[in-house]
């Protein structure tokens, strides 16, 4: 498995424009004896072809598939540009990733970047890196920005009759999620939870914390704990201040008096709701909205993605993509690059698209005619 290392990074670059950039890149690809001299021309056909930027102050110049075989040992090469690159259509690069593969190797760090790439604040973070570490930290997902938290952290219907129970389950997953060491579990068993409202209780934990996040338990059927009401039990981790976000959705419910609806939530809600992403679109209209199966054998990498977005830009229509195999499924603009990456689709996953505006129809065929031809793959 390739991993980004601080050897891969050189800081405090700069080029005139990215096709000095990209040239900068291939040399050093060269150096590290990953390519031959004659790689450098499919970077830039590939950049000519589409911009291998992904959003966050991040771009991935790469070959394209023609110039594979100059490809002598997959590897990447990493220049940092304090100052920026101008990469085209209002884009600025921060952080340019160039990429030799021979095969799939390369795909954990673009899986990582797509993580990245939905952080808040990442892109000031990298834009500011006075060290390699930070960089590499940051992409290879040991720099939390966002809080955890998926459905898996979210017990349902959980049959359990005291707070010391309640609170037991709640800690003991977040164990086992590797969000709180042991410490943090008797930290949490220790402490007593806060009522907030309507039945819904919080623990917050910081000793012991390893990675920020939350878990919720709602309980089967509610109880009496100190002559209140509970119906679910929120632990929190807080290892660092990405958890700061929880407390402020917790507030708004509060402050909203939308407290007395949290215990009726999905899973998925939940995670919408901590996450303060935008949830699923279910479509009302058939003709406005259609599921595609992604048949590229390596899911939308930067190519197929870049060539997607192409296709959705193309018309007038809002268009919203949902990839309906995510365990977490969201949705998100189907013409920014930014936020169709952030969807990890992959082989075989179905998306769905709701189109709105007078060329949807024609929007939708269009998008399917291009899933079906490959996005540019054979």
């Amino acid at each position: 498995m390739l991993t980004l290392e601080t050897k891969d990074i050189s800081l405090e670059q700069t080029a005139e424009d990215k096709q000095a950039a990209i040239k900068l890149l291939a040399s050093s690809l060269e150096q590290k004896g990953l390519i031959s001299d004659s790689y450098v021309n499919g970077m830039l056909a590939r950049e000519a072809t589409n911009s291998t930027y992904l959003g966050s102050g991040i771009a991935i110049p790469h070959g394209t598939t023609e110039t594979r075989d100059q490809v002598k040992q997959t590897g990447v090469a990493v220049h940092h540009y304090p100052q920026g690159v101008d990469w085209g259509d209002g884009n600025t690069v921060y952080l340019a990733i160039g990429i030799a593969a021979k095969s799939s190797e390369h795909l954990q760090i673009l899986k990582q970047l797509t993580k990245v790439l939905s952080m808040d604040g990442a892109e000031e973070l990298i834009k500011g890196a006075k060290d390699a570490e930070t960089i590499t930290n940051l992409i290879n997902g040991h720099t939390q920005l966002e809080i955890d938290f998926d459905s898996s952290l979210v017990l349902e219907n959980f049959p359990v009759n005291s707070m010391l129970q309640l609170n037991a389950v709640a800690a003991g997953t977040l164990q086992n999620k590797n969000l709180i060491t042991k410490q943090g579990l008797s930290a949490a068993l220790e402490k007593e939870p806060t009522h907030l409202a309507n039945g819904v209780w919080l623990n917050c934990v910081a000793d012991g914390a390893q990675r920020s996040g939350l878990c919720v338990v709602k309980v089967a059927e509610a109880f009496e704990h100190d002559n209140k009401t509970v119906k679910s039990l929120i632990v929190v981790s807080a290892a660092n201040p990405s958890y700061s976000s929880i407390l402020e959705v917790l507030s708004q419910q509060l402050y909203q008096d939308q407290l007395n609806k949290f215990s009726q939530f999905a899973p998925q809600e939940l995670v919408s709701c901590f996450s303060q992403k935008e949830a699923v679109v279910v479509a009302e209209d058939d003709d406005n909205a259609a599921i595609f199966e992604i048949i590229n054998p390596h899911g939308l990498h930067a190519r197929p993605g870049a060539l997607l977005v192409a296709e959705a830009k193309k018309f007038k229509a809002n268009i919203k993509v949902t990839n309906l195999d995510s365990e977490t499924p969201t949705t998100v603009n189907a013409k920014s690059l930014m936020k169709v990456m952030t969807l990890g689709v992959k082989y075989k996953d179905k998306l769905q698209f709701v189109a709105e505006g007078e060329d949807a129809p024609q929007a939708l065929q269009a998008l399917g005619a291009a899933i079906a031809a490959g996005l540019g793959e054979s």
